[in-house]
């Protein structure tokens, strides 16, 4: 029997066929290497997986059965990295392990830009998975990087930061200082991202951080990040264009940051029910602040166990803010509620010109319910529940506060009655450093178009200090 022509029809269901068998969805990291044993470093293995997958067109690099240790390792475009849950990714203990990317010295002083998982001008990548990143934050303190020098015989690998270093060099701290402290996740100049559901926890340092990014999407993932010093949560730096949802932090430092360590504006951001605690400021912008802080939307969520700022809004390195909204947020045992400061400290980033002084304007604070941290808990005692400030020379423009209740220790002397209040126009900008105020509710100065509507305080103990103190404020 004569084999029959194959029709056009059969040829192209034939074709479909073998290339639906050709496109591979997943890529599995133990098919190139990678072993679930902690004493086996997968570096290269896992960046082999990424690399060929990223070549393929993309898909999805899956981390499963057991905990993988690596050092840096970098996503490319159209790949998403799947952890499952019950596996981990751990960062190696050897700080020459990880590199940085986009390198820079942030406000503290401190050489910034290595990382574990990170990013750098790539388009469509995602971390998903219900499994965890870790970032061994323990191991890098300075003791036990020294140890770990010792243990491994091995030197360190110090770049040269001479040419990162602001020409004004007004850094929090004026020893200007090398740091191998890697951050957990960070992602530079990448276009839409995804990241859901995946457990970070333990960095050395930022846990999640995005700069000059657009299209970001953070949806229900679980930050743990207490292992070291400068433990942010979430840093949102010169990106536009993201939502942030439905995420609980607990951070050293702060929760979520908005920051703008380049000129290029952070813009276009929504945060919603998310679950804040921080050792520092829940919500948070600045202290970095040259670029524009614009469109901005915080609501619906809950902050505890904070022993900084619940909210704190600062902007002290040229940033112009406006459209700022803030609502619906309930606080349980937060040492400064509400803390906004307009300055003159002018730090420059990435050889950047100084700016001149920013501005404030539109910020909307409504719907807040705050209980203080009981005073044995305070740093600075007896606080105060709103502290805002301008400077003689630059007003803050177009605030409103709006329903807000706050729960106060009280505890305020007829002493600090008379306390005076310094300016610090160019000094690091928190609350601890003005002093003790000396009012208990609200102290205000240095304001234009200051608009208050049930805003009221509740003292738990006798407070000598005015409820409210309103100073160069005009409406």
């Amino acid at each position: 029997m004569k084999n029959k022509a194959i029709t056009p029809f059969v040829s192209i269901v034939i074709l479909l066929i073998f290339s639906c068998k050709s496109q591979q969805k997943e890529w599995d990291i133990r098919d190139y290497g990678a072993v679930a044993d902690t004493t086996v470093k997968n570096t290269q293995a896992i960046q082999k997986t990424i690399d060929a997958c990223a070549k393929a067109g993309g898909g999805k690099v899956v981390v499963t059965s057991g905990t993988y240790v690596s050092g840096t390792i970098l996503l490319k475009d159209n790949v998403e990295l799947h952890i499952t849950e019950n596996s981990k990714l751990i960062a190696s203990d050897n700080p020459n392990d990880f590199y940085a990317i986009d390198a820079f010295i942030d406000a503290t002083g401190q050489y910034r830009g290595q990382c574990f998982i990170g990013a750098s001008d790539v388009k469509n990548i995602a971390i998903t998975g219900k499994g965890i990143i870790d970032g061994n934050g323990t191991m890098f303190t300075p003791k036990n990087v020294r140890k770990t020098y010792k243990r491994l015989g091995v030197t360190p690998k110090k770049p040269d930061i001479s040419e990162l270093i602001a020409k004004n060099d007004n850094y929090v701290s004026k020893k200007i200082r090398w740091s191998n402290r890697p951050f957990l996740v960070r992602f530079v100049r990448v276009s839409n991202t995804k990241i859901r559901e995946i457990t970070l926890r333990q960095p050395a340092a930022w846990t999640l951080h995005f700069f000059q990014c657009d299209t970001f999407e953070v949806d229900n993932i679980n930050i743990y990040s207490k292992a070291n010093q400068n433990n942010d949560g979430i840093d949102i730096d010169s990106s536009s264009n993201g939502i942030i949802k439905n995420c609980t932090i607990n951070s050293d430092d702060d929760a979520i940051c908005f920051k703008t360590t380049s000129l290029k504006p952070t813009t276009n951001i929504s945060v919603t029910n998310c679950k804040l605690s921080s050792d520092w400021g829940a919500i948070k912008f600045g202290t970095e602040s040259m670029g524009a802080f614009e469109d901005i939307t915080i609501k619906d969520c809950f902050i505890t166990d904070t022993h900084g700022g619940g909210i704190k809004i600062l902007s002290v390195d040229g940033a112009n803010m406006n459209n700022i909204w803030i609502d619906n947020i309930k606080m349980t045992a937060v040492e400064m509620p509400i803390f906004i400061r307009l300055g003159e400290r002018l730090l420059t980033y990435r050889s950047a010109s100084k700016q001149a002084v920013g501005t404030m304007n539109n910020i909307t604070i409504s719907n807040i319910d705050i209980i203080s941290r009981e005073k044995e808990h305070l740093r600075l005692f007896p606080t105060t529940g709103i502290f805002i400030t301008g400077t003689p020379n630059h007003k803050i423009d177009n605030l409103t506060l709006e329903n807000i209740k706050i729960s106060l220790p009280g505890g305020g002397t007829l002493a600090d009655t008379n306390t005076i209040v310094p300016e610090n126009e160019t000094k690091y900008p928190e609350f601890i450093n003005f002093g003790v105020s000396p009012a208990y509710g609200m102290y205000a100065r240095h304001v234009k178009n200051l608009n208050t509507k049930n805003v009221s305080f509740e003292l738990l103990s006798s407070d000598e200090r005015k409820d409210i103190i309103t100073l160069d404020v005009n409406n």
